[in-house]
């Protein structure tokens, strides 16, 4: 694997997957930082091209995209089951650096008097909570970690007291809203219907960039691609990373289990799981192993209902349901209970083609960890 600094030339427009149709009240939201599909797509361009033979093989690997600082400092997704605790008269949203501890979220202590008369659904797995009496205001940290940081949590170096404020970060970025009309042909006025429609970008801040490692060899050592929608550039150049960052990147590309792991932390994107009427976080495979599992998206349909016409008859309309894919966001935290699971990727289980994709992709990858 070859790692690959992406420097955006300009905004950036990732569209997210809701349906969109310009109109009164047309808001298309964006999406970032992107799907890695899409940040490989860009960087597969600039390899040598194939024969037609080998075009159709999946030889490809990819991991990312990640946050990378002006100071070379690599930046992931806060995990989800962290909190702060802030003194009593804090506010927590004027004063987020203020917090006095940092705890995990932690299975529901079943045996002490507070939970005994509690009872949840069987058809699920027990919520996380913070397992202690606070007096005081509790917020979710910052959304994005150091890596380092991120590390010493894996390994359980990492407890409520040594925590610090430099160890997170907030979005290193702007939105930028960019309205778009249409105009009539034979006057200067907008068209009534399906004139106005606005997208929302991103301009990352001064420094900051986006990494990725590809199985393949850009030989070039400055390539400019497209990346996103808009046309908006980007340079992309092989990193040169020093002795420490090339030992976490080496980390984020290892992160295999062993005996000693009890919880696992969602590095890239993962697949959400159909299970009856709706996607889970989590596959059903693992609830027999799961303690608990924090994050902050819920899955709830596999698309969006709109009004078609019938087939049939035209003049009257029925229901259709646009397929679309959920994704578990980056950060997502499962507790195990002692066992692991056999499928160790946040993917479903099967040959198919476009699941291939997704394991080359290293969709659903997770860092494993071991807490007391």
């Amino acid at each position: 694997m070859h790692w690959y600094k992406i420097t955006p030339l300009d905004l950036l427009l990732f569209r997210d997957c809701k349906p969109f149709s310009p109109g009164d009240g047309s808001w298309a939201k964006g999406l970032f930082p992107p799907m890695p599909i899409t940040v490989f797509q860009a960087m597969r361009s600039l390899l040598p091209q194939t024969n037609t033979e080998n075009r159709t093989q999946r030889h490809l690997s990819f991991l990312g995209p990640f946050l990378l600082d002006s100071q070379d400092t690599l930046w992931l997704p806060t995990p989800k089951d962290l909190v702060c605790l802030y003194p009593p008269g804090q506010d927590r949203k004027t004063a987020t650096d203020n917090w006095s501890q940092i705890q995990h979220l932690q299975p529901i202590p079943r045996d002490e008097q507070a939970w005994k008369h509690l009872a949840f659904d069987e058809e699920v797995i027990d919520p996380l909570v913070l397992n202690q009496k606070w007096g005081g205001n509790i917020s979710p940290p910052k959304p994005w970690i150091k890596a380092e940081a991120l590390f010493s949590y894996l390994t359980g170096d990492k407890n409520s007291t040594n925590w610090s404020k430099q160890d997170f970060c907030h979005h290193p970025w702007k939105s930028q809203v960019l309205p778009h009309i249409h105009m009539q042909s034979d006057k200067r006025q907008v068209k009534d219907a399906d004139g106005y429609f606005t997208e929302v970008a991103v301009r990352l801040e001064d420094g900051w960039s986006l990494v990725a490692a590809l199985s393949g060899d850009i030989l070039s050592s400055d390539n400019i691609v497209r990346l996103g929608g808009e046309g908006h550039r980007a340079l992309v150049s092989p990193l040169k990373a020093d002795t420490n960052l090339q030992e976490q990147l080496n980390n984020l590309i290892q992160g295999e289990p062993t005996s000693q792991r009890n919880f696992a932390y969602l590095l890239t994107p993962g697949l959400g799981l159909f299970a009856d009427t709706r996607y889970s976080v989590y596959p059903q495979a693992w609830k027999e192993h799961l303690q608990g599992c924090a994050t902050d998206k819920a899955l709830l349909w596999g698309g969006i209902s709109t009004m078609r016409k019938d087939l049939n008859d035209k003049t009257k309309e029925e229901p259709a349901l646009l397929p679309q894919r959920a994704f578990v966001p980056p950060g997502t935290v499962y507790l195990f209970n002692g066992t692991l699971p056999a499928n160790q990727q946040v993917l479903p289980i099967g040959d198919v083609n476009w699941l291939k994709t997704f394991r080359q992709l290293n969709y659903g990858k997770l860092l494993w960890g071991r807490r007391n």
